[in-house]
């Protein structure tokens, strides 16, 4: 390994000794040498080397005229700092600059001239040969511009820790200082710039766009940094494709084919502009007129592709910029270049020949003109007026690379003024030792670089961060036409700061872009129409992302701006309207005072209230009556308060339902309905009992005394309260906002226990359900009690109701729910009233003569002769039986007669009063009734 070093730095040494790099240079002397590197052309020549003699060095092609000018930018800094009293005083710098033709080889023939005469002496080959003698040190090189290059040098000099400065390679593969040690730069990143073009297609609300790249060090890792950029913003990349200025006619034209064919309208562009010169001409070849094209900085302003003729197809490109900087007198200096004052520069020959399309009398390719291998040109003299023609050289308005160059000499020259001026003991290396400036080494600058902080003369603070990179921000840039010569006018519409806050890193004027040369509108490039609001993008099969169709959004969800990606949710309380654009406010229902269903409830509820208030105060003003005394008068004003609370509890359905009158209302209802049905339930089994008796004693009048009957239905009534507080205390109801239905947001109540509810119902059926029992069997009683048959028919309309509101409970809604155990309560509490105490009403109001205690006597007597001949006829069939089974089957039956008689020999002389006498044939049996006012109180 050490031999084969040896012959590669041998033969370098032999050719930089014989030929001191390329042979074309421009060089000074001095005490501390720079070097330089610069595309002063675009390309090379192709030549196919068939290897059959001696490989030639290939010709550079196409004069770089902004490449001429970035040389003379660091040729005017050098001078200038040789010029300065105050910046490296008694010290003079020269430089040693090279072509690099745009080109990895040429690049590195001229970087092998600056490590080889220098760095021999650290590959201790000394003892084979010293070949540094007669060339000095190059401690320093300003370049490459392309990344390709910039990565193809910074390779060779990261072996000798030589500082490069590039001035315009943006890579950011280049920020890696594992491999790339030496390596510095005073433009921007590509990592910022990629994220800076994402967010300008992101501003634009562009999602489908074509990605273009050079196929090198620059491009690929730009555009792998903008795809992901891209991705995070769900923005859809339609072609990604990668190109060459090497590229074959063909391959052009097949690229520029997908281009042609594709939907996408936006061209993003990551490459320079020697690469994407043939994919322009072929565009404007073709007259390619609806695209925009997105420039990265490495071709936004050159002047390969920013020609008049090309605008047709390239006006309102949008480009990024450095920032441009002003350096003081490099105008002078720029136009009073001439071959003849700059000698050291042989650069100024080709570049004069170039500007004014003629040879100088001493030129090679003079010599060449004439001997027929090139084209005829005249004769110059070299001191023609370089301001009369207009070239990209004399284009300094706007300086941006060319800054660069200036600040990457001056950021060389200030660290070698640190070392200058370094105080012993405060230094940066062994021991805060300094370095000496007489016999500095490229690796002491390098160290010096990396802790470089100064102000220049302009006040702006130049230092490099942690990779190396010198903190910059980007101008947009928009093409327009000059309306004076036509010709491409770059007019800068934003900013991008890079080290602003997300969201506030990128400001553009919309008012200064004009797309296409002359439209103000944004052009439209996605895959898809814009979803109008009201929609929402839809997913379609084997399409990407970017591509949907516009689905209509679902009930209760809006979008209201275009293009959304789902339609939001309306809140709760809030609707969509038809159209989906916006939520209304859902309109609040509940069984309502003021409609009108709910004031024909509340007017029936009152009702009922003022008709039980009504048959209260009748049975109350005739209470002596002997109606009235039999209903048993103290349970009938208990009975009648109840269906006044039966009434009032409907109400309390009615109106919004708050927390308290949803805890409140079931209660009511079923306290007031056990306590309505209690009495009912012992009124009328107290009567069936005293009826059914066959000697009514003490024992009977002392059970159902009249404390007996109030306590019965205290205990009934007991059972329910207990319900309702195991309830309240357990799952108490509570009021809540029902949202099931779309556009309507019902106030009920959630009644805490379904299961409770059903208890509290449940028991009042089963009170019912006995009392209806009861009833039945009392339905023949006395006319004047057949009050049980119309208890009977309540209790039939009592369960109706209640039986047809279970299912009908369950199958409404909202404030339907209320209306329903409305009606229910408000039926079964008429149907009661009605039944039970409007007969006796109408006989005690309208019938007064039935309302005597005769009557009463003879419906009882009529009720005693029913059941005593049913009795007796009882007894007589029993002993038929019995006869004809002792006297045979001859025997006749003898007839009877049954008579009611109430004549004079009835008549009872210790009372003074009638007894009615019931006959059956061969005898009489008498029944006495009394009607004492001592015993009518404790059995009627």
């Amino acid at each position: 390994m050490r031999l084969l070093l040896y012959y590669l730095t041998l033969l370098g040494s032999s050719y930089v000794i014989s030929t001191y790099g390329p042979h074309q240079r421009a060089q000074m002397t001095g005490d501390i040498l720079l070097g330089g590197l610069f595309p002063l052309h675009f390309g090379i020549a192709s030549k196919d080397q068939d290897l059959a003699a001696r490989p030639e060095s290939t010709q550079c092609v196409r004069f770089n005229f902004r490449g001429f000018r970035w040389l003379q930018a660091m040729i005017f800094a050098i001078e200038e700092i040789n010029n300065s009293s105050t910046l490296l005083p008694n010290i003079t710098l020269g430089y040693r600059i090279f072509d690099t033709c745009n080109t990895v080889s040429k690049a590195l023939e001229a970087t092998l001239s600056f490590v080889a005469q220098n760095k021999i002496d650290s590959l201790n080959l000394d003892e084979f040969c010293n070949c540094t003698d007669h060339i000095p040190s190059t401690i320093a090189v300003v370049g490459a511009a392309g990344s390709a290059v910039s990565t193809a040098v910074a390779n060779l000099l990261g072996l000798f820790y030589i500082p490069q400065i590039s001035y315009a390679s943006s890579s950011r593969l280049l920020s890696n200082k594992n491999q790339y040690k030496s390596f510095m730069r005073t433009i921007p990143t590509d990592e910022y710039q990629a994220t800076a073009m994402a967010d300008i297609i992101e501003y634009f609300q562009w999602n489908w766009v074509i990605a273009v790249a050079s196929d090198d060090e620059y491009g690929r890792p730009g555009i792998e940094k903008f795809e992901k950029e891209m991705e995070e913003r769900d923005i859809c990349i339609h072609l990604n494709e990668l190109i060459s200025q090497y590229f074959e006619d063909h391959e052009i034209k097949a690229l520029a084919d997908r281009i042609e064919n594709s939907t996408a309208k936006v061209i993003v562009v990551f490459a320079s502009g020697p690469d994407v010169e043939p994919l322009i001409k072929e565009m404007v070849r073709r007259n390619i007129t609806d695209r925009i094209w997105l420039a990265s900085e490495a071709w936004a302003i050159s002047s390969l592709v920013a020609k008049p003729e090309y605008l047709d197809v390239m006006a309102g490109t949008i480009g990024f910029a450095l920032k441009a900087g002003r350096i003081p007198g490099f105008r002078e200096f720029l136009r009073h270049v001439q071959p003849k004052k700059d000698s050291h520069n042989e650069f100024v020959r080709e570049f004069w020949e170039e500007t004014f399309n003629c040879y100088l009398e001493d030129s090679p390719r003079f010599q060449e003109s004439e001997n027929g291998s090139t084209s005829f040109r005249p004769l110059c003299s070299g001191e023609e007026d370089i301001a009369s023609v207009e070239t990209p050289y004399l284009d300094y308005k706007h300086l941006r690379i060319s800054y660069n160059v200036y600040v990457a000499v001056y950021s060389i020259a200030q660290a070698l003024q640190d070392i200058l001026t370094c105080t012993p003991g405060r230094g940066l290396f062994a021991n805060n030792s300094c370095a000496d400036i007489k016999k500095m080494e490229a690796w002491q600058v390098l160290k010096q670089l990396r802790h470089l902080n100064y102000t220049n003369s302009m006040g702006e603070k130049m230092r490099f961060d942690e990779n190396s990179d010198m903190e910059a921000n980007y101008t947009i840039i928009n093409w327009h036409r000059s309306t004076e010569d036509g010709s491409v006018v770059f007019e800068e519409v934003g900013y991008y700061n890079m080290h602003a806050k997300r969201g506030a890193k990128l400001f553009i004027d919309r008012t200064k872009i004009l797309w296409n040369g002359y439209s103000t509108e944004v052009p439209f490039s996605n895959c898809s129409e814009d979803c109008e609001p009201g929609t929402r993008k839809g997913i379609i099969d084997s399409m990407p992302t970017c591509c949907f169709e516009c689905t209509e959004c679902s009930d209760g969800e809006y979008s209201n701006h275009k293009d959304a990606s789902v339609c939001a949710k309306c809140p709760n309380n809030s609707w969509s309207n038809g159209n989906h654009t916006f939520c209304f406010l859902k309109e609040v229902e509940f069984l309502s005072w003021t409609e009108p269903f709910g004031i024909a409830l509340a007017i029936c509820a009152v009702l009922g209230v003022v008709l039980t208030a009504f048959v209260i105060g009748v049975f109350v003003r005739f209470r002596n009556t002997p109606i009235v005394k039999a209903t048993n008068r103290e349970l009938s004003y208990v009975l009648l308060f109840s269906l006044i609370c039966c009434f009032s509890s409907s109400l309390i359905f009615i109106g919004e339902p708050q927390d308290w009158t949803c805890r409140l209302r079931q209660p009511a209802f079923g306290v007031s309905f056990v306590l309505c049905i209690s009495c009912i339930l012992v009124k009328t089994n107290r009567v069936l009992l005293v009826f059914e008796a066959k000697i009514p004693t003490s024992l009977h009048r002392k059970w159902w005394g009249l404390n007996l009957q109030f306590l019965l239905v205290f205990l009934c009534t007991f059972v329910q309260v207990m319900i309702c507080v195991v309830w309240l205390y357990n799952a108490p109801p509570s009021s809540y906002q029902n949202h099931d239905i779309d556009e309507i947001i019902f106030i009920t109540c959630n009644e805490g226990s379904v299961m409770a509810l059903g208890f509290l119902i449940g028991y009042t059926c089963i009170l019912a359900a006995i009392c209806f029992f009861f009833a039945f069997k009392s339905r023949k009683l006395p006319e004047n009690f057949t009050e049980a048959k119309f208890i009977t028919f309540s209790m039939l309309i009592f369960f109706i109701v209640w039986i047809s509101f279970i299912p009908a409970y369950f199958s409404t809604y909202g404030k339907f729910v209320s209306a329903v155990e409305v009606i229910a309560i408000l039926a079964s509490s008429f149907g009661m009233l009605a039944c039970i105490f409007f007969n006796k009403v109408y006989i005690i109001l309208f019938k007064p003569s039935r309302n005597t205690i005769e009557e009463v006597r003879c419906s009882t007597a009529a009720h005693a002769f029913k059941v005593a001949a049913k009795a007796t006829l009882k007894h007589s069939t029993t002993s038929r039986k019995k006869s004809g089974s002792l006297g045979g089957s001859s025997a006749s039956t003898p007839s009877s007669s049954i008579s009611v008689k109430t004549n004079g020999n009835d008549y009872d002389t210790a009372s003074g009063k009638h007894r009615p006498r019931v006959s059956f044939g061969s005898g009489t049996v008498t029944l006495s009734l009394s009607f004492e006012e001592s015993r009518r109180s404790s059995l009627m």
